[in-house]
């Protein structure tokens, strides 16, 4: 009646920076309880509160995703003396989903513009095989955020084939000099990102979208230095 899935994942950008999209399979939650259209809203709703969820994916025989149940409408279901599981559930057009192979960011992105709790992940056949929770999102961000900012150059040099770490290092220092109009030495900037965190860098360079610009730019460096250095 409410069965659980197996085991739990969480991959983190830690492994995946480098050009490699994380999915909204790796992010899911593959541990969690679906439920039937026939099942008790009485039955449903002890089960919600002992394993301490707001939502819960209804689905077919199949384990298709047919309907989507929240605690409001468990506590609707209780005052009005529904019976059933099928009268207070949301239909299957109501519910926003995301497929396993999706980008992850997608999920992020639906989550905070529409504030779900929850986003069902499914595949192919349309079942529901895992759940993106918003708390799977705040920790994969914090996790994130307290990346080294070296590893991130570190995953930039194995993109880049050929390319040294002494030369990524003074592209760097180049490319710092032109944003923020002071010197640095290619030494100076190592130290910095061996002790600065993804977090830090964000904040320092005035955002997300800038510290990446500046990532691009160093590679775009980077790359020019190297043809020019080979037209000689």
């Amino acid at each position: 009646m409410y069965k659980s899935l197996s085991g739990w994942s969480i991959t983190t950008y830690r492994n995946r920076i480098g050009g490699i999209v994380l999915k909204a399979k790796e992010l899911m939650d593959k541990d969690f309880v679906y439920l039937n259209c026939n099942d008790s809203v009485v039955e449903v709703s002890k089960v919600m509160e002992e394993i301490r969820r707001f939502t819960c994916p209804v689905v077919n025989e199949d384990k298709q995703l047919v309907g989507w149940i929240t605690s409001f409408d468990i506590t609707r279901g209780l005052r009005e003396g529904n019976e059933k599981i099928s009268e207070i559930m949301s239909s299957y057009e109501e519910i926003s989903t995301i497929h396993e192979d999706a980008p992850a960011r997608l999920a992020v992105i639906m989550t905070a513009n529409n504030k779900f709790v929850t986003v069902p992940v499914i595949n192919d056949e349309n079942q529901v095989i895992g759940m993106i929770r918003s708390c799977d999102i705040v920790e994969l961000l914090s996790e994130l955020y307290d990346i080294k900012v070296y590893k991130l150059y570190e995953a930039m040099q194995h993109q880049l084939k050929g390319v040294t770490w002494e030369e990524l290092m003074a592209a760097s220092a180049l490319v710092s000099k032109k944003t923020t109009g002071n010197k640095i030495s290619p030494e100076a900037y190592e130290e910095s990102i061996m002790n600065s965190t993804f977090g830090e860098a964000i904040w320092a360079t005035g955002g997300l979208e800038k510290f990446f610009a500046g990532l691009i730019s160093v590679g775009e460096m980077v790359i020019a230095r190297k043809v020019g250095r080979a037209r000689k």
